[in-house]
């Protein structure tokens, strides 16, 4: 399911655009590239020219993302330090920004950083990525074991209120617009009621609603 979605993220991206992938099922978008454009893939902490997952023989403990996974630089990459890495971000340059979330809701409210009561490491770069970003995408798995994840409205504590723009599950695509979420595509192994089953927000059905195209 990872997999579906990171190929259906790619397919959102424009020749040269600058793509920020979070931690997780986001970073897995990089193996998905369509061959026929070119993007920029930026790491918060501090590179641009990020490549596939690096296989044995391309495997440099020096180089990591900002999750502290290995990755590959490619021809032409660079590196650079946070404040420079930040200035890009606030300043509005990165075209598209790749997260997961515990939850997002029908007003485009993210919350991806923290459960009360569990230890986490911190929200990193993700608050200044979704406000900073011209484009934010969900990239993440529909349900948590059964629990809802796409609300009428969070209940954990926001990353960022309504900087969401779209979301990309294995059961579809849905747009967060002013009116609420709207399912535009459909993975044709689910029915409209399983994921309206599996969606608290109210979901509203594109009259042209089209098969997932992955």
């Amino acid at each position: 399911m990872k997999e579906l979605i990171a190929k259906r993220v790619a397919k959102e991206l424009r020749d040269g655009d600058l793509v920020n992938l979070g931690i997780g099922l986001p970073t897995l978008v990089a193996n998905y590239i369509p061959d026929d454009i070119e993007i920029f893939l930026q790491s918060e902490n501090g590179m641009i020219g990020l490549g596939p997952q690096p296989g044995e023989e391309e495997y440099n403990k020096n180089i990591t993302n900002a999750g502290g996974q290995p990755v590959t630089l490619l021809k032409g990459g660079m590196y650079f330090d946070s404040a420079f890495s930040f200035a890009m971000i606030r300043g509005g340059h990165v075209d598209v920004t790749v997260l997961g979330a515990l939850q997002v809701d029908q007003n485009g409210n993210l919350a991806n950083w923290i459960i009360p009561g569990k230890m986490v490491p911190g929200m990193g770069g993700a608050m200044d990525l979704v406000t900073g970003s011209n484009k934010v995408i969900i990239a993440m798995i529909h349900t948590n074991k059964g629990e809802k994840k796409i609300l009428k409205e969070c209940t954990l504590p926001l990353t960022a209120k309504g900087q969401v723009d779209m979301i990309i599950t294995e059961m579809g695509v849905m747009q967060i617009t002013k009116d609420g979420i709207v399912l535009t595509e459909i993975n044709p192994a689910y029915t409209l009621q399983d994921v309206i089953n599996a969606t608290d927000a109210d979901l509203m059905i594109a009259n042209d609603l089209k098969s997932m195209a992955v």
